[in-house]
């Protein structure tokens, strides 16, 4: 089938398979990095508890054969191997097949860590990662010709992605609709990066300016995908640059990533062809690919239903194998920033005097003096939670307080997750959390105070306890 591949999306899959594999790397480094703390057998939500309540077909995954944390471990550091091995362009050294076979490998082991992330593997940018992996696995290797019908199953996810998150802003918060939400958004966004302070700073019709051209960015060029080259490839090009604009604002894991790469897949065209055409693949993979592009449109009627509907859902999953998704970020705008500072003291009787140390976290705002990190492409997902929790009690109500009552062991894997521990010698007597306004401080504030944040207390989280009376609320 002559129409079935085009040299001329050799460049758009390279660069989309090497930017992906990156990701996988990052993805699987983080989950071993992080899952003792947070679902490993005595985390805060343990996996064998997880394993216990849910079948395997409603979370298909190799740990409900056999789990202990040293498997997870191994598992998540082979996973990272072999993406790093795909990164480096293993996968187009091998025969179509087995490229195949890595590519799913990928998928498959990725998969079998969100299915038991719970809370954690919320994010919607995980489902995006498993759903553009699973194309992956069909767009072959530098030995055929990139298959088109694949590759236009790229800009659908790339549409859903941004069309998505552009309709639910419109059918949302009313600061989208009158380009004021950039007056708030870079202040009180889960995790600002080191430019966030300077981006607040913008002046007003700037941040108008911000707004009006995300919505072009989310509801006109995603359309623009689907018209005649190079419309369709300068549309991709200008999408890249809006989502390098997020990159350089702030942190949000790999989803800005993954979307870069879609992107990227979609400017293939305007690249030009390789100096020899490629071989057309063989009929196998033809078939195979047009079957799992004839799966992909069967299961995307519910995803392209809810773009269409009022009530429209974000970062959904339909189905347990994250095949195909709906996704969207920032329907409402937060106006206020509202931090949770966890504190521990060494006394056992606490009083006017005690002395209360803080946990400083690594991503997230604490120490008003420390200027905001980038961490994305890196998930810090503590980070993240604690910024849902500071909204509303209800985010934190299954995982906080086994969070407080590890601190009170001064539990190794959990403050490892932190940027330090106040009390290395012995662990502390009592913890609490109180709730704190924080807002970017002005130019004068800065140059005054070197201060990048101002807070005042607004109330408990959690009054001071002691790890006897969190005995047996585990």
């Amino acid at each position: 089938m002559a129409w079935f591949s085009d040299s001329g999306y050799w460049l758009g899959r390279l660069v989309f398979q090497r930017l992906l594999a990156v990701l996988y790397v990052v993805a699987f480094i983080a989950a071993a990095r992080q899952f003792r703390a947070l679902i490993g057998a005595r985390g805060m939500l343990p996996v064998p508890g997880f394993l216990a309540r849910v079948p395997f077909r409603a979370a298909p995954s190799v740990f409900h054969w056999h789990y202990s944390d040293r498997f997870f471990a191994l598992w998540s550091w082979c996973g990272a191997l072999l993406a790093a091995a795909v990164a480096a362009g293993a996968a187009d050294a091998v025969p179509l097949w087995a490229a195949m076979l890595l590519w799913a490998a990928l998928w498959a082991m990725y998969l079998s860590i969100v299915n038991v992330g719970q809370t954690w593997y919320s994010f919607g940018w995980e489902s995006l990662l498993l759903e553009a992996g699973t194309l992956a696995v069909f767009l072959g290797n530098a030995g055929i010709a990139p298959p088109v019908p694949v590759m236009w199953l790229l800009r659908w996810v790339l549409f859903r992605v941004e069309f998505g998150a552009g309709l639910i802003k419109m059918r949302g918060d009313h600061c989208w609709r009158d380009l004021t939400c950039l007056y708030y958004h870079h202040e009180t966004q889960p995790m600002p990066g080191p430019l966030s302070w300077f981006f607040h700073h913008l002046p007003g019709p700037l941040h108008r300016v911000e707004a009006a051209a995300n919505h072009v960015a989310q509801l006109a060029f995603p359309v623009l995908l689907f018209t005649p080259q190079p419309i369709a490839g300068w549309a991709a090009v200008a999408m890249v640059v809006t989502q390098l604009w997020l990159v350089l604002s702030g942190n949000f894991a790999w989803l800005n990533w993954v979307t870069i790469a879609l992107a990227m897949s979609a400017a293939a065209p305007l690249w030009g062809k390789p100096s020899a055409p490629l071989p057309p693949p063989p009929v196998w993979f033809e078939v195979l690919a047009l079957l799992a592009t004839a799966g992909v449109l069967v299961l995307s009627y519910r995803p392209a239903r809810n773009l269409l509907t009022r009530q429209q859902m974000m970062n959904t999953s339909y189905e347990s194998l994250h095949l195909v998704n709906s996704y969207g970020a920032f329907g409402s705008i937060t106006r206020v920033r509202r931090e949770i500072v966890v504190e521990g003291t060494a006394d056992a009787v606490t009083g006017p005097d005690t002395v209360w140390l803080p946990y400083e976290f690594r991503g997230k705002p604490g120490e008003v003096r420390r200027l905001p990190r980038q961490y994305a492409p890196y998930h810090l997902r503590l980070d993240w939670l604690m910024w849902f929790a500071a909204l509303s009690p209800a985010y934190a109500r299954a995982w906080f307080v086994p969070f407080v009552a590890r601190l009170l062991e001064n539990d190794r894997d959990t403050l490892r997750l932190l940027r330090g521990n106040p009390f290395p010698d012995l662990p502390p007597a009592r913890i609490r959390a109180r709730v704190f306004r924080y807002r970017f401080t002005t130019w004068r504030e800065l140059r005054e105070t070197r201060a990048w944040w101002h807070r005042t207390e607004e109330r408990e989280f959690l009054a001071p306890v002691a790890r006897s009376a969190l005995h047996g609320r585990r």
